[in-house]
């Protein structure tokens, strides 16, 4: 989940480094740290070229040091870490440092002192690092940090013969894992290396040949070039200046194709909102918005936005091929595959099964090649999800489509299918926006299955299109419910637990509830289908467990209410959002917010939105970091 930024040019480009951490902090903020190849100075120690700066307070601070401390440098190197291997602290902070082994008779106080020959910076996981780490010592390389990182840097320097390029391939050859990393020589100025496996990395072209960079993220490069190179699975990256040549996993120079990608700097500013959750919560009319922009009509051309498909396999021919749905996500991205479940079992009368992608491919399971797999994800890029993907076409299962947010991700390339959603650039931690045109992809995909099994009328199309284009105005109604949410949220920022109860559609909603407070509240919440709360979970109520209750009018009306009572009788304080014509009124341990309509198949959708201001505003009063919830990030890049 890691940032990396890198850059060869002819100006100081530590600003611009710092700046790209920033726009990239979203991934981690465990540390941070910068390194470049500077001009050595009169009188210096010889080789002394690269220099480093680390900490574990925020990219922010970082900068501030940098400049204090005159660091400066026209090519270098930058990360923001999320921790893994190594607790968050300055010596398992990146960029690493190889000095060569250590001679013999040198104290590890002297071999830490020594010029350092390469620095590297990385994103993902090494599953071989102890292996390697072992073989490395034998020969006499000195480790400063606990972290599976450090074995890369050895390597390379181990492997290294005047040539970084060749290095470094010989040295991602040794790896097994995920990883993208960013690599400087001390003995090569104005040479950057990069590689991929299993992670993001992206090229970043320069206008003029004077400058060339290297990212986990577009955005980190935004309003810096909009000249975009994907680097694809297994290659290897030479950047110098105005130059820069891909080599493919076999070895074969290749040409990856130039996009421009309008990474568009304002997406990262905050204007008026005090959050990036709060931005993107807002921003959710817009989103669905700009999600619908164009949709007409139900035609299966909608979901062939990959275009990866070949002549005769496009979603036309796929939708009449199929026979059930299986959903691969993970996180939020799986409580909005849950809500599609019952979309597609009741539109589309299609047998569908959900599963949580890191556990998917670890299982015996029974494979049908006449399975649509539908993979869901804001990043396109997320580790669990692309694994378990590829697990289900090692198994025979070749029709797959992707709801997901970036049109560029590794998600959207590998799959056939694609619904490319428009929420925007997502910043904040817990996901908002992502969610809910998730939903709306998902309920056009429901739409579409059931016409190419005979299942739409005309009339019943035009209606639910009708109903999902008057969704912005909804979500608009939704989020003016923000200050009697905000009283609410003040009673909760006292609690230590909480219990979300649903039914129906909207049980997968009550998770999504609880995650949202989990992660950025820090406070104990629980989902459960309503009327499982007799069996278990009301033990758990006394006045000192709120319980938020999703209530809808739909044919479970009558019998979450049964379920209200028998909270009720336990002495626990209810929190309700209803629909308006629901018969719920508020009083004595009953708290009630009303919603102005009733939505009915895409209720899923409103209703979440004041469950995320409740979480939003929850964290505020109780003073956590909203967009940078502790031990989490954004893209979860690794297993």
């Amino acid at each position: 989940m890691c940032g990396i930024v890198g850059a060869v040019s002819t100006r100081n480009i530590v600003p611009l480094l710092v700046q790209g951490l920033q726009r990239l902090e979203y991934r981690g903020y465990d540390s941070c740290g910068v390194a470049v190849h500077a001009a050595e100075a009169a009188g210096a120690v010889p080789g002394t070229r690269l220099k480093r700066l680390r900490g574990i307070a925020r990219v922010a601070d970082l900068g501030a040091q940098a400049e204090s401390q005159g660091l400066a440098g026209s090519t270098g190197i930058a990360h923001t870490r999320w921790a893994t291997h190594g607790a968050p602290a300055i010596g398992n902070a990146h960029p690493h440092f190889s000095r060569g082994p250590v001679p013999a008779g040198m104290d590890g106080e002297q071999a830490a002192a020594r010029p350092a020959r390469v620095t590297l910076v990385h994103n993902g996981i090494i599953e071989n690092h102890e292996a390697l780490r072992a073989e490395l010592l034998a020969r006499g390389y000195f480790f400063t940090s606990q972290t599976d990182t450090e074995v890369i840097v050895h390597l390379i320097d181990s492997l290294y013969d005047g040539d970084l390029l060749a290095a470094v391939q010989a040295a991602v050859k040794r790896l097994r894992g995920s990883y993208s990393i960013a690599v400087l020589h001390r003995d090569e100025p104005q040479r950057l290396v990069g590689a991929r496996e299993g992670s993001p990395l992206v090229l970043g072209l320069g206008a003029d040949g004077k400058e060339n960079f290297l990212a986990s993220d577009a955005m980190a490069l935004a309003g810096v070039t909009d000249q975009i190179v994907y680097l694809e699975e297994g290659d290897t990256v030479d950047v110098q200046l105005g130059k820069h040549w891909v080599v493919a996993r076999d070895g074969q120079a290749v040409q990856r194709p130039v996009r421009t990608v309008q990474a568009m700097s304002g997406a990262a500013e905050l204007g008026p909102y005090r959050h990036y959750m709060q931005k993107e919560i807002f921003e959710q009319p817009r989103a669905i918005a700009d999600t619908l922009e164009g949709v007409e009509a139900v035609v299966p051309e909608l979901f062939e936005a990959a275009g990866n498909h070949a002549p005769g396999e496009g979603a036309h021919a796929t939708f009449r091929a199929i026979d059930q749905v299986l959903i691969l996500a993970c996180g939020t991205s799986y409580y909005a595959g849950c809500v599609a479940k019952y979309w597609l079992e009741a539109i589309a009368q299609l047998p569908c099964a959900v599963e949580i992608a890191s556990e998917y491919r670890y299982r015996e399971s029974v494979p049908n090649p006449r399975t649509l797999v539908v993979t869901i994800t804001q990043s396109g890029e997320t580790a669990d999800t692309l694994a378990a993907l590829r697990h289900a076409q090692s198994l025979g299962m070749q029709h797959t489509l992707t709801v997901c947010n970036v049109a560029t991700s590794a998600m959207v390339r590998e799959c056939k299918l694609a619904y490319v959603t428009r929420a925007g650039i997502e910043i904040g931690v817990a996901s908002t926006k992502a969610f809910t045109t998730q939903l709306a992809g998902l309920f056009l995909l429901t739409l579409a299955l059931a016409q190419a099994r005979g299942l739409l009328t005309d009339a019943q199309e035009a209606e639910h299109l009708k109903a999902m284009r008057q969704l912005p105005n909804a979500l608009q109604a939704a989020l003016a419910l923000e200050p009697q949410v905000i009283t609410w949220a003040e009673q909760f920022a006292a609690k230590e637990n909480a219990l979300f109860l649903g039914r129906g559609l909207h049980y997968p909603v009550a998770q999504e509830g609880a995650l949202k407070l989990k992660e950025i509240t820090y406070i104990h919440a629980e989902a459960y289908a309503a009327g499982e709360l007799k069996h278990g979970p009301l033990a758990l109520v006394t006045s000192a467990m709120p319980v938020v209750t999703v209530a809808p009018n739909d044919a479970l009306l009558e019998k979450l209410k049964s379920n209200m009572q028998e909270v009720r009788a336990r002495g626990g304080v209810l929190y309700v959002l209803a629909d308006a014509d629901t018969h719920i009124d508020s009083g004595d341990g009953l708290h009630v917010i009303r919603l102005p309509g009733h939505y009915g198949a895409l209720s899923p959708i409103v209703h979440v939105v004041p469950l995320q201001l409740l979480a939003y505003h929850t964290a505020v009063a109780r003073g956590t970091d909203v967009d940078k919830p502790r031990n989490l990030a954004k893209s979860v890049t690794v297993e």
